[in-house]
């Protein structure tokens, strides 16, 4: 070997043992190298930390651990949990990081454990299933996946995070045909709080199977999940912008198409109202997509009526529409969601007091680097059916008398100082909302959806009286010393029910 390259080979060994030497690693991460783990520690002046803290969706979520671990296999990630909950460590577990509020998915001064590394998707062609790691993003997993020209019932939203998704319950292009993105997972493989590593499934630790399908980081880290593969080839969808001045007939398509979900279930609706830097005013933007590849199905008619700014709606694959589909990047971000009757009424009235959060947005961001979101998808009452059908899952929605409509209120804007200023407008227009659903009957449904909600929501309290008695056992029985309820302080935690 060249000098040059022994001399090259030399200072990279060194550099990695400098930085792993205990005097480098902070106390709170000790336990991590005295289990063996010093070479996945990452602390802060290593240029892997800043990259790996840079890599979160929101700037919200950035909050610079004390250490990162980045664990290479399901073995290291058990011998982690053991290590930090024998030191007593509070830690936080991240897959995708695209969880905006502060806390879900990072931690302050403590551990994070990072699964960037578990970012592999394998298609069986024998079981039709796909393993998926939960540090993947759907845009990748659907890239590998078309290669076979399969699908799987994942995010729609390409840089969302496997994990987050699937344990919230996931809303998917599939939702209509499949059930919730959860109802499509086989099996789970999970490290548990004592260090154990178990498969769950439909005949393997049943109850730990239901609960994880909506209930979130209660009851240990997945490591895998073994997902239905969905043949899938070309498909029909994209974006389109509208002038808003069409908003009130807007509403109405987006009643009448969700009214109409359970006749055509390979269409997809996403309707936002928007205020966007680029056009430095309100628009009507849609997501279509049709699954089946139909062009323009009757699903769409009045949709396709209205007058259009642009759209790119086309031919083309799930895998290109994730990847075109992103919500922007690197902004602090505030989300609030409710579900609601599907009633004009009530959507316009969400939409008439979004135009007063932008106006009051302008006051104190007058150059209009902002956006805001205020978004309607479908909730028919066949979502709830597919769930049962599929096997059921922890999230109760199939109690919904009613077709309704998901919610979701948004406001991303640049710096620490307007998320503040913005935070209490976005909560008060989310109430004022709810206050109103309210006076109409049956106005206000009672599911919450986990991954829209707001660290002052409570989405597990939605999922029903049964249900929050079926978590809070799993949680006790496979996690007695409530490790992940008393060290892991991020998301939304059963023993706050």
């Amino acid at each position: 070997m060249h000098f040059t390259h022994l001399l090259l080979s030399f200072c990279s060994v060194a550099s990695t043992m400098a930085a792993i030497t205990p005097r480098q690693i902070p106390s709170k991460a000790k336990c991590l190298l005295d289990a063996g783990l010093g070479e996945a520690v990452l602390v802060r002046g290593d240029p892997q930390y800043a990259e790996r803290e840079a890599s979160y969706w929101s700037n919200s979520a950035r909050l610079s651990p004390a250490a990162i671990l980045r664990p290479r296999n399901t073995k290291e990630v058990a011998l982690a949990v053991k290590a930090l909950a024998a030191a007593k460590q509070p830690f936080a577990v991240r897959s995708g990081g695209h969880t905006n509020w502060a806390g879900s998915n990072n931690i302050a001064g403590g551990i994070t454990i990072d699964l960037g590394f578990f970012n592999t998707t394998t298609y069986n062609a024998a079981t039709e299933t796909a393993d998926i790691g939960p540090g993947s993003r759907w845009r990748d997993v659907y890239s590998e996946l078309i290669k076979h020209k399969r699908a799987v019932a994942g995010g729609r939203e390409g840089n969302v995070g496997v994990a987050g998704l699937l344990l919230g319950g996931g809303n998917t292009f599939f939702t209509a045909r499949r059930g919730f993105a959860c109802d499509n997972v086989v099996a789970y493989e999970v490290v548990l709080a004592d260090g154990r590593i178990v498969t769950a499934s439909k005949t393997s630790y049943p109850d730990l199977f239901v609960a994880l399908k909506g209930g979130s980081n209660n009851f240990g880290i997945v490591t895998k999940f073994t997902m239905t593969a969905i043949p899938s080839d070309k498909v029909w969808g994209g974006m389109a912008f509208l002038p808003k001045d069409i908003a009130p007939q807007a509403v109405d398509a987006v009643v009448s198409f969700t009214n109409n979900v359970a006749n055509d279930p390979d269409s997809n609706l996403v309707a936002m109202f928007t205020h966007m830097p680029d056009f430095k005013d309100i628009v009507v933007a849609t997501l279509y997509a049709n699954m089946a590849g139909v062009e323009k199905p009757a699903a769409y008619k009045e949709w396709l009526a209205l007058p259009e700014i642009m759209n790119t709606v086309k031919n083309t694959t799930i895998a290109e529409m994730a990847f075109e589909y992103n919500i922007p990047a690197n902004l602090h971000d505030i989300w609030f969601t409710l579900s609601l009757k599907n009633d004009a009424r009530i959507l316009n009235k969400a939409a008439e007091l979004h135009v007063k959060l932008v106006e009051d947005l302008k006051a104190f961001i007058p150059e209009q680097t902002f956006t805001t979101q205020c978004l309607f998808q479908p909730l028919p009452t066949v979502f709830g059916k597919n769930s049962v059908a599929a096997g059921g899952n922890i999230m109760g929605v199939e109690r919904q008398k009613s077709n309704g409509v998901l919610f979701l209120a948004t406001a991303m804007v640049q710096t620490p100082e307007q998320e503040k200023k913005a935070y209490p407008l976005v909560k008060t227009w989310v109430e004022e909302v709810r206050k109103f659903a309210a006076t109409i009957d049956g106005g206000l449904q009672e599911w919450t959806y986990l991954n829209y909600a707001d660290k002052s929501q409570n989405p597990l309290k939605s999922y029903g009286p049964e249900n929050i008695r079926k978590l809070k056992a799993t949680a006790a029985k496979y996690d007695p010393q409530g490790v992940f309820q008393k060290l892991v302080p991020g998301g939304f935690k059963v023993s706050n029910l």
